[in-house]
């Protein structure tokens, strides 16, 4: 078999399997890798980015005005009342898992909450607070 014929054999077999999800701590390396050599994530600055009043936005002043102060209880959106899943994936394994999913939640979060995108840093510090427990 030739080279063409195994790369067109091996995107068929790839794209009939599932996708694997990804882990909360493969996203969060990503994240790590892109804030920089030497940064190592941080639980206690993902729990201050966390409780802080941002004041950005009246409705949604910090993240805890959703996702309440435990990562752990389900959360309740402002505006529209829905229930949020916990945050934590130690509650809540789908947490983290697909890297689009987690880029989407913080840029529309992240503008809405603190004023602007969040630095790949404050994504990884975040996510590190999340993995540990997300306790306040």
């Amino acid at each position: 078999m030739n080279a063409k014929k195994i790369c067109i054999t091996l995107l068929m077999l790839a794209g009939a399997a599932p996708a694997l999800a990804d882990t909360p701590q493969q996203i969060q390396a990503v994240y790590t890798a892109e804030a920089g050599q030497g940064f190592k994530p941080s639980a206690e600055r993902g729990r201050e980015l966390f409780v802080k009043q941002w004041g950005i936005s009246e409705r949604a002043p910090g993240c805890t005005s959703c996702h309440g102060k435990d990562m752990h209880a389900v959360g309740k959106h402002v505006k529209t009342g829905k229930p949020i899943e916990p945050l934590t994936p130690v509650v809540n394994a789908e947490r983290f898992t697909d890297a689009k999913k987690v880029a989407k939640w913080f840029k529309r979060n992240c503008t809405e909450v603190v004023g602007r995108e969040c630095s790949a840093a404050e994504k990884a510090d975040f996510i590190q607070f999340a993995i540990e427990g997300g306790k306040v």
